[in-house]
């Protein structure tokens, strides 16, 4: 199995400005060299907005477009979230845009605190992309503090253990304030799934005045931080997943075999 190159764009947003946050992006994923998936924070064109009836965009609109055409002209993955309207319902939709066809995922855990359950509709269900034969799984920022949700599932094939995905992925708005459990969590994650788990998030002041760190990282099934993307810096960085390390390690200390089962109501 081919190794995967993810590519982390840690930066700030632009508050509720959709053609700017667009031109920036644009700038920025021009400059990243061949990878193989492009990892873009969550609202990446508004900021997390909880005015989704003035800045939402129909389905197919301007910010997708966008992920379209750049998939298209880097040949890759590209993903993050929009503020999105459909059947007059408002989504907070990450959008998994390759170069022929897209995927989509409502994020499903709304964060209360900051009223977004009272903006926007829940999601209900999961998608796992396969590129070159790694599983993703791609959820949003709150999502994280929900273990159940991104619980990795396993099953025996031939005489093998074979688990639902391999990287566990969350783009975010999350803001200094909490940075200390988006640090922990996201550690957490990786070792209890027996993953690769990557963080993608904003950095500077949202239109509400929080701050944000950005603090993006990947970090391999063992817990172990293998980036080396600045808190509070914008940038762009590449990272290599080993799915050699990844497997030995599950063959080693096979997990899987022991958890629980259940099901999500």
């Amino acid at each position: 199995m081919e190794n995967l190159s993810v590519t982390l764009v840690q930066t700030s947003l632009v508050w509720e400005n959709t053609d700017a946050n667009i031109s920036h992006f644009d700038k920025l994923v021009n400059s990243i060299q061949k990878t193989d998936i492009i990892i873009l924070p969550e609202m990446f064109t508004t900021g997390f907005t909880m005015q989704p009836a003035k800045n939402a965009e129909p389905d197919n609109g301007k910010g997708l477009q966008w992920m379209k055409q750049k998939a298209s002209e880097k040949n890759c993955i590209i993903t993050g979230s929009i503020c999105v309207e459909e059947n007059k319902k408002f989504y907070n939709r990450l959008y998994w845009v390759e170069p022929t066809k897209k995927q989509q995922y409502n994020k499903r855990h709304l964060f209360r605190m900051g009223t977004e359950d009272q903006h926007y509709t829940m999601g209900t269900e999961k998608i796992i992309p396969n590129i070159k034969g790694w599983k993703i799984l791609p959820l949003v920022c709150y999502d994280l503090r929900f273990p159940v949700w991104s619980r990795n599932k396993w099953q025996q094939k031939n005489n093998e253990l074979v688990a639902d995905y391999d990287v566990l992925m969350y783009v975010a708005n999350w803001p200094e304030v909490r940075n200390y459990p988006w640090k922990q969590l996201l550690i957490a994650r990786a070792i209890e799934n027996q993953c690769y788990v990557v963080g993608v998030n904003r950095v500077g002041v949202d239109g509400n005045g929080f701050t944000h760190t950005g603090d993006s990282v990947v970090i391999n099934p063992l817990g172990q931080i293998i980036s080396h993307t600045k808190a509070n810096e914008e940038s762009t960085e590449t990272v290599l997943l080993d799915y050699e390390f990844l497997t030995e390690l599950r063959k080693k200390f096979p997990v899987g075999l022991d958890v629980d089962n259940f099901e999500i109501n």
